[in-house]
């Protein structure tokens, strides 16, 4: 069977190269005689692949020992809990950004652990933009968005200047485009984007800022300085997922790192959204100006044409088209592993719905 072109918005397509790489260390990792999938975390041999995961992050991102790289389990919804468990001080407040289905999941369980006050929000136009405009005071323990929208399709294009902690969910968009990422004092973000397969969580965090919210005896798995401590082993960790991450990172940066990427990316989104912008049968859900490089939510306007549009498209060899079911349509994301190609023919089969 031929390979699809792979629009699914996660877990979602990898660079062949790593399915390739992975494979063969599922039957034999490293020449040792063994499967990655049954070595100890605690060899050598997986020890330099954590080594290595957590060090490629910062340079690609171009930080400093001020910050840790951690690999934890759990997925972004974890850290919806940890990032308020370690961050939010006892009486004190947090500012969130309300953006979408996820920015609102993060506000949910914040709210379990403190005072969060919500400074700008467009859940009343169904997501469809990003508020501006919003003010952050040092009043705050510190301040959350998320980067990018899988379901409504919408991006963060600048961040605001605060007098507080930043922090960032950029599971879809992480390793996309450049960004100054020391502006952040703590960045999270599920592999199963442009990183790596599910089952791994990645966070760097500025090591200053933690042990601060005059929480005693913590939970020890929520406390990322525990994580720290014992080098993202505070538990076993996820082997097979991290070591793919490792290779997915290893393939971005001998191909031109975040740079090189960011321009095959705004190559991509400009070939969809040229499409969608001069074809009458398609419109997007979201404002021109806060549209999504990675997630390309958009809508058929003529019922009519969706049998016969749902069908060239699937015999075209394209998969993970069908939009999110909170919000219907059809959903192109654009990840880093996904060539121009596999867009230009999903663009020539919306030519020719006549």
């Amino acid at each position: 069977m031929s390979k699809k072109h792979n629009f699914s918005a996660g877990p979602c397509i990898l660079p062949q190269e790593v399915f390739q790489q992975s494979s063969e260390a599922i039957l034999d990792f490293n020449g040792i005689g063994l499967s990655i999938l049954e070595i100890s975390h605690r060899s050598k041999d997986f020890v330099a692949v954590m080594d290595e995961a957590r060090a490629i992050v910062k340079r690609l991102m171009n930080l400093g020992d001020e910050y840790e790289v951690l690999y934890l389990g759990g997925g972004a919804s974890l850290q919806f809990a940890m990032v308020p468990y370690n961050l939010l001080k006892t009486g004190g407040k947090a500012a969130y950004l309300d953006t979408g289905t996820w920015s609102a999941g993060a506000i949910k369980e914040a709210k379990k652990l403190g005072t969060v006050d919500v400074i700008a929000s467009s859940k009343e136009d169904n997501y469809s933009y990003i508020p501006k405009g919003y003010t952050v005071s040092s009043d705050y323990d510190y301040f959350h968005c998320t980067s990018n929208n899988t379901i409504y399709g919408t991006q963060m294009k600048s961040f605001p200047e605060v007098d507080t902690l930043m922090v960032c969910d950029m599971s879809s968009d992480i390793f996309s485009r450049q960004l100054d990422f020391s502006k952040f004092d703590l960045i999270y973000a599920g592999a199963q984007k442009n990183m790596g397969p599910a089952g791994v969580t990645l966070v760097v965090v500025k090591k200053e800022i933690l042990g601060k919210t005059g929480r005693e005896n913590m939970l020890s798995y929520l406390d990322y300085s525990q994580h720290i401590n014992k080098e993202s082993m505070y538990n076993t960790p996820p082997v097979f997922p991290v070591y793919a991450s490792l290779l997915t990172l290893q393939y971005l940066e001998k191909n031109g790192g975040i740079a090189a990427a960011e321009e095959r990316n705004e190559a991509k989104a400009k070939l969809l959204y040229e499409e969608i912008d001069s074809n009458p049968l398609f419109e997007t859900f979201c404002v021109k100006e806060d549209r999504s490089l990675m997630n390309v939510s958009f809508k058929l306007l003529d019922e009519s044409k969706k049998e016969e549009f749902d069908n060239a498209w699937k015999a075209a060899g394209i998969n993970g088209l069908n939009g999110h079911r909170s919000l219907g349509g059809y959903r192109a994301s654009l990840y880093n592993a996904l060539p121009i190609e596999s867009v230009q023919v999903l663009v020539d089969v919306m030519k020719s719905i006549k």
